[in-house]
């Protein structure tokens, strides 16, 4: 059975909605690299030396990461030996099959909820890349799914953060514990920490400050922040989510570098997909972090957050080429 055969029987499962966001979100990047390299395939035909400078070059234009195109280039040319594979296109699924190899982590992408009690998810991430409609739309998601929930406006330095939670809250019917603009955000989390209990909420969803002054000033409130709700409710936060915006590519890889190394980062949300080509930034931050990709923002609407799953991606990126080989199999038949 083909490659692209056996990845569409393997989400054939999986929901038909959630298939078509993952399509959909992923149009962009579907057509700045996976039709170029099809388009490649076709032109070219045979596999020499300037088929891979060209591949090469399509990888990296999808930000897929030097380092980790350099890897993926010298594993298709030892497959290329191993199989005397002449043909270009004969080279196609065994790519994709790679990509999911790399998308594929060992951990759990799972979001980790508390089973006793109240589960706390800290939100952290510079402004502007989609925090607060992240924590809004995970609201909304819970709430569908019958659970309590809370969020806490603790980016009380960026005008206008609480309102635009506040704005959220409304549309999801979840309440916001809030303080004014400019108080302690360690204070902000207590108060809410409080309210979580008292009112035997499920999940308790906290935003926190994208940029202070400086860097260190940023970092001592996130540990601020950690230590008021560690002393309220052991073991949380249980997670700690980092959220990027997926069109600014290798810039995200930066600041999940520079961010994730000191504030704990359990996991990352990569927003604004659809709005990209470089989606390949999902492969990259795969391969050259070891933290977990565990939501996917694929639009603008309230569905469009969902759970990362590596085989989906894959599918949503090759749908063209996987139509197309079954409809060479009808035409064949």
């Amino acid at each position: 059975m083909s490659f692209f055969k056996k990845l569409k029987e393997s989400i054939s499962s999986k929901t038909e909605s959630v298939t078509k966001q993952f399509k959909d979100g992923l149009e962009k990047t579907r057509k700045g690299f996976v039709e170029k390299v099809a388009e490649l395939v076709t032109r070219r035909k045979k596999i020499d030396e300037e088929f891979f400078e060209e591949l090469e070059e399509i990888l990296i234009g999808a930000d897929v990461g030097v380092n980790t195109v350099m890897e993926l280039i010298d594993d298709l040319r030892d497959e290329v030996k191993k199989r005397k594979i002449e043909d270009a296109a004969d080279l196609q699924p065994i790519m994709s099959e790679k990509l999911i190899g790399l998308l594929r982590g060992d951990e759990d992408n799972e979001i980790k909820l508390n089973s006793d009690g109240i589960t706390v998810i800290l939100f952290v991430g510079v402004n502007g890349v989609g925090k607060t409609t992240t924590i809004g739309k995970l609201a909304h998601y819970y709430k569908q799914q019958g659970k309590r929930v809370l969020m806490a406006a603790g980016d009380t330095f960026r005008a206008g953060a609480i309102e635009q939670l506040e704005v959220w809250g409304e549309r999801v019917g979840v309440e916001v514990i809030k303080q004014n603009a400019g108080s302690d955000p360690a204070a902000v989390m207590f108060d809410a920490v409080q309210a979580a209990k008292q009112r035997g909420v499920d999940i308790l969803l906290c935003d926190t400050a994208g940029r202070l002054q400086n860097k260190s000033n940023l970092m001592e409130e996130l540990n601020k922040i950690f230590r008021v709700i560690q002393r309220e409710i052991p073991g949380a936060p249980h997670e700690v989510l980092m959220v990027l915006d997926a069109t600014t590519g290798q810039n995200a890889l930066a600041q999940a570098k520079l961010f994730g190394e000191k504030s704990g980062v359990t996991g990352l949300v990569l927003t604004k997909l659809d709005g990209t080509a470089k989606g390949g930034i999902v492969i990259a931050i795969r391969q050259e972090l070891s933290l977990p990709v565990k939501l996917v923002g694929l639009g603008e609407k309230m569905e469009d957050l969902q759970k990362f799953d590596s085989e989906q991606f894959v599918h949503g990126l090759f749908a063209g080429l996987i139509q197309e080989e079954e409809e060479t199999a009808e035409i064949e038949q």
